[in-house]
């Protein structure tokens, strides 16, 4: 529930808007000072919207970390572009990420034509600076310069928290001032449910490859907290649509599964601050990826 606050501070909403893999999760987890949004060095590892409230004496700003825009075809990877541009009309400004090692992929013109229909003020950040020589910037700069109306371009490297607070400085000159939209103690809007689905699902991503981790969705069965013992048990079905993914996600002696588990529940005790216990599984759930029903469960 919004905050009734009066006191007027500089406030607003903005939508981390760019291509797959360019560091917008990164960002988000850098500029909350936590992790609330799963990365890996996979491309269309976030498939929701994830919100992030940023919290400063005399600012709050509420950003809507988004799915990367690709060129989609699939009925998931529809619903995912879908939920990025369908955050553009409520927010009060929009930050463009690019990624400064990779060559201009010939999409990004028909995104940038997407945020000229919004009529919204929009900011470039040109993350991974810190992987590129300060020569190769300039062209990049003068590039998108040419590209679109920019409001201000600031080179960053998200990982490194180079530059971000420039572009802090530089989001807070393009919000409203009001109250705040939340309390200072929230830091996101995503249940802790919700997080451990993700928390998993980021593993599954960092340990297969090729399709699997796009085959696999994460669903959390039972969440129960003993505040009594102060532990917390939860059960957990990885879906997949084929049965030889399934071998796969187990592995070999189910060592692979177990690798998932052990380092999702790591990161969920940091999370949850107590012991927890988890218990996952793996199911068949045959074209699951193209079932708008469960897509429709998944949030998307």
């Amino acid at each position: 529930m919004p905050n009734p606050e009066k006191t007027s501070i500089k406030t607003g909403i903005i939508a981390l808007i760019g291509p797959p893999n360019v560091g917008k999760s990164t960002l988000l987890n850098c500029l909350l000072g936590q992790k609330i949004s799963i990365v890996s060095p996979k491309p269309q590892t976030t498939r929701n919207r994830i919100m992030g409230i940023v919290n400063g004496p005399d600012y709050q700003l509420v950003l809507l970390d988004t799915p990367g825009l690709h060129s989609a075809r699939s009925p998931l990877n529809l619903a995912m572009v879908k939920v990025a541009l369908d955050t553009l009309p409520e927010v009060d400004a929009i930050l463009f990420m690019i990624d400064a090692t990779l060559p201009k992929p010939k999409q990004e013109s028909s995104q940038l034509d997407h945020l000229r229909k919004v009529n919204k003020p929009v900011m470039l950040a040109i993350n991974k600076i810190d992987l590129v020589s300060k020569e190769k910037l300039l062209p990049i700069l003068t590039a998108y310069q040419e590209m679109f109306p920019f409001t201000a371009m600031v080179p960053i490297s998200a990982l490194a928290k180079d530059g971000t607070a420039t572009l802090l400085t530089e989001i807070l000159t393009l919000m409203p001032t009001g109250p705040r939209l939340y309390p200072e103690d929230i830091p996101t809007d995503s249940t802790e449910r919700f997080i451990v689905g993700e928390i998993i699902r980021e593993k599954i991503f960092r340990r297969t490859n090729q399709e699997i981790p796009y085959s696999t969705a994460v669903v959390i069965d039972s969440f129960q907290e003993d505040e009594a013992r102060h532990t917390a048990t939860i059960h957990a079905t990885i879906l997949v649509e084929k049965g030889s993914q399934k071998g796969i996600i187990i592995g070999k002696g189910g060592i692979t599964l177990k690798e998932i588990g052990k380092a999702a529940r790591h990161e969920i005790q940091d999370l949850l601050g107590m012991p927890v216990m988890l218990k996952l599984w793996v199911k068949v759930q045959k074209n699951w990826s193209t079932n708008p029903r469960f897509l429709t469960e998944l949030g998307l």
